[in-house]
């Protein structure tokens, strides 16, 4: 949705009145426009009709899983979900990460750190038009839009954490993106002074996408900087 004054749209889909309420005016005076929806058949109707930059989503709806939904939305486009729910286990926040979830917020949450994560997710980068749906470099196809990775035709299977940065990277083709950009896209909340995460997530996508992991072509460190990847 294309907003007159160029704000970003959020959809807010949450059946406790409480929240709702909350969320729509505390992001309204954060500058975004909210819409609002209090089960899945209206979440459904408004993501077609309204087309938001992002999806803020309750796990326990009354007509449904909030889970489905977003199986259903990042199977169908490129807008991302934040899932926010009470549930906070290490298994509840795994499963809604790796059904494509952006984030995992639990409640209850302070309005200042959820605009932050919404404001993180919304920085990503994604393709924009059809030309943009899949970038190569060397012998590999980086499908966007499908989330393939392909060499010569046969799938590379990435995490859906190494597909995302492999995608921050592929957008910003032989730039080099520090190590910053790549914390506050993928990892927020993680301080620069802790980068085993996204060093071990870079090694790992060296070992499959790289013909020699030790003399990387592609996916090349710019030392005291980040990373370029290099067609």
């Amino acid at each position: 949705m294309v907003d007159p004054e160029g704000r970003q749209v959020i959809l807010v889909v949450e059946d406790e009145e409480s929240y709702q309420d909350a969320l729509s005016v505390g992001l309204t005076v954060e500058g975004f426009v909210v819409l609002a929806a209090k089960t899945l058949a209206e979440a459904r109707l408004l993501l077609t009709s309204s087309h938001p930059d992002l999806v803020l989503l309750d796990v326990m709806l009354p007509d449904g899983s909030g889970v489905d939904f977003c199986r259903e939305v990042t199977a169908q486009s490129r807008t991302p979900v934040i899932m926010v729910s009470a549930r906070s286990s290490e298994v509840d926040v795994v499963l809604g990460l790796e059904i494509g979830a952006a984030d995992y917020v639990t409640k209850p949450y302070r309005l200042r750190e959820l605009v932050a994560r919404m404001r993180a997710v919304l920085r990503r980068p994604a393709p924009s038009n059809s030309e943009d749906d899949a970038v190569n470099f060397g012998d590999i196809t980086m499908d966007f839009v499908r989330r393939t990775v392909t060499r010569r035709g046969v799938d590379i299977d990435l995490s859906r954490k190494e597909f995302d940065l492999l995608a921050l990277f592929a957008s910003r083709l032989g730039q080099v993106v520090t190590r910053e950009t790549c914390l506050d896209a993928l990892w927020w909340g993680l301080q620069l002074s802790d980068t085993r995460t996204l060093d071990t997530h870079v090694k790992r996508l060296r070992q499959k996408i790289e013909q020699d992991p030790a003399n990387p072509r592609h996916l090349v460190t710019i030392r005291g900087v980040g990373f370029r990847l290099d067609a």
